[in-house]
């Protein structure tokens, strides 16, 4: 495999945990601290928003970096020229018409006035 192709994994599965940590937040601060109750301070969960946030920041920071190191990795790995539309070693051929479609069109004759 190649390194691209190392990158794009990553980042997929990157991208994947970053929406579940989102989903799992309540968007008015109640997380997902609120679904538990008041069970949460018996079983011990007190700070699961402190963990969504600090996650949320480390995965966004991290799909960042992947994305920046894939486009490195792909511009500096020296891509071959065969991906380009337009080859810029060929020279353009030069293309004449023929004689014959030269004369087969008659000009137009305008009138003379006297």
């Amino acid at each position: 495999m190649s390194t691209f192709t190392i990158f794009l994994v990553l980042i997929t599965i990157v991208c994947f945990l970053l929406i579940i940590v989102v989903m799992v937040q309540n968007p008015k601060g109640g997380g997902l601290s609120s679904s538990f109750g008041s069970s949460a301070n018996m079983g011990g969960v007190q700070k699961t928003t402190d963990f969504l946030d600090k996650s949320t920041w480390v995965l966004a920071g991290s799909l960042i970096i992947l994305i920046l190191l894939s486009s490195l990795s792909f511009t500096g790995s020296g891509a071959d020229n065969s991906s380009k539309i337009i080859d810029e070693n060929k020279t353009p051929v030069k293309t004449t018409a023929p004689a014959s479609a030269k004369s087969a069109t008659p000009m137009p004759v305008t009138p003379v006035k006297k």
